[in-house]
């Protein structure tokens, strides 16, 4: 069994891990920056190693310093959270050369899956439905417009290296072709330090549907249901709830069974999401895994009641599930809303600033996932995500009753929030209906709109 966690990341996802090591009799040590010296996760882990400077490339995304920190506290691995270096290759394979259990999937199936072309290219061989496009990234700008005239506009350019909505263009007639592709890559670059990109066909108005899966090393895996994120503003997810309004039994025992045998193709291990579109005559498509524990994971726990953290450290622990897929019963429904130091009257302009008061609320059913306090000073530095409100219910209809109370209760007095708009968001017909899309928040206007 794993003896000691460093946790490689900050904010509520650190705490999330403390606590589940605390349960398992797990030591934790933490990292972070000197923008986060008043950080919670700092303050409460068993130890607390700074790392370097606010920047993130200089502290959260400084493998040497790291690794060094690990070394320094004896700690046997590493949890990198989501974010930061979850999703890195080289991080995980310089963890195994060093001696250290890295808390995630091979450094082999990370790299795999994070390429979107080569990751496209296994789900096929698996027999996963994959959207129309290029086999691998795209060489040229010739066959590029030869491509995309072949499978028919719209199209989507993506970076092979993406994720978290970079490197993302919609090209809707071949005039915009060569402008967009540019586009693309220059961010591309920027963000991944990979400017491929591969061409696909743009479905209209999909649902985003994604499958949670755990794996262990002895090649059992299973899948725990569902997540809809098509809530979602510029790519990024705003809510999430499960199970998806548009779900059935039948849709959901095949989605399952792709993502099974997605995790499989690829020697998959620990806990993982395989992402989805939905069109509107529910035929689905792979889009991407993510190979990481991802920030809606709570709703998922709240429906099938498997802390999925405390499996992430069983299964690094060498530990053979003890869940079998007949054993997962989805229970309830559960939303996540995702709360923001943002000002949503300013374009969403982020908002940090000093917390002077601070009330959570609670009850049956509600769960707050934070790392904020009162007093706490939220820095410019980073991501800005500080809560997560989560709420449970034994069908749909109570848990978005429970979330308009539980978010009319929510009080962060200092800074700006979306908290407001999240309230107007699941007070809109559309929502109340399950009727929505990816593209639901580009069309209207939530603050507006009534």
């Amino acid at each position: 069994m794993i003896k000691k966690v460093l946790i490689a990341n900050r904010g509520e996802i650190a705490v999330r891990i403390i606590r589940a090591c605390r349960e398992l009799g797990i030591a934790t040590v933490a990292v972070y920056s000197t923008g986060d010296s008043n950080a919670l996760h700092a303050k409460i882990a068993d130890e607390a190693v700074c790392i370097g400077p606010a920047s993130s490339a200089e502290s959260y995304l400084n493998m040497r310093a790291i690794i060094s920190a690990c070394e320094i506290t004896g700690a046997d691995a590493i949890h990198p959270g989501f974010g930061f270096l979850s999703e890195n290759a080289n991080f995980a394979r310089t963890c195994e050369k060093c001696g250290i259990t890295f808390i995630g999937p091979k450094p082999e199936s990370i790299e795999m899956l994070g390429d979107k072309a080569q990751a496209k290219e296994t789900m096929k061989k698996a027999g996963v439905p994959v959207i129309l496009g290029s086999d691998g990234a795209v060489k040229d700008l010739t066959s590029a417009v030869d491509l995309a005239r072949e499978i028919g506009y719209p199209v989507m350019v993506k970076a092979s290296a993406g994720g978290g909505g970079r490197g993302i263009r919609i090209v809707r007639e071949e005039s915009e072709l060569e402008t967009q592709i540019t586009a693309a890559k220059t961010e591309a670059m920027a963000c991944f330090g990979n400017d491929e990109i591969y061409i696909e066909k743009f479905i209209e108005n999909p649902k985003h549907i994604e499958i949670q899966i755990l794996a262990d090393n002895y090649g059992n895996v299973i899948h725990l249901g569902e997540r809809d994120c098509s809530m979602q503003r510029r790519n990024q997810k705003v809510l999430e709830e499960t199970p998806s309004p548009v779900m059935t039994n039948e849709l959901r025992e095949k989605m399952g069974a792709s993502a099974v045998a997605a995790a499989k193709a690829c020697g998959y291990r620990n806990a993982g999401t395989i992402e989805f579109l939905v069109d509107k005559d529910l035929n689905y498509y792979f889009m991407e895994m993510n190979t990481r524990i991802q920030v809606e994971h709570p709703i998922t726990e709240a429906v099938t009641g498997i802390d999925l953290v405390r499996q992430q450290l069983l299964i690094a622990s060498g530990k053979e599930l003890d869940i079998k897929q007949e054993d997962v019963h989805l229970t309830g429904h559960a939303i996540e809303c995702r709360i923001n130091a943002e000002n949503p009257e300013q374009n969403f302009r982020p908002s940090p600033g000093v917390i002077n008061s601070l009330h959570i609320p609670g009850g049956l059913g509600i769960r707050v996932d934070s790392a904020v306090y009162q007093g706490y000073e939220i820095p410019p530095y980073y991501d800005s995500m500080i809560a997560k409100l989560i709420c449970f219910g034994p069908d749909r209809e109570s848990a978005i009753a429970k979330m308009k109370w539980a978010l009319s209760e929510f009080i962060v007095d200092g800074v700006s929030t979306n908290i407001d708009f999240q309230l107007k968001l699941i007070r809109r017909k559309e929502f109340l209906d399950g009727n929505y899309d990816n593209g639901f928040l580009g069309r209207v206007d939530i603050l507006k709109d009534q």
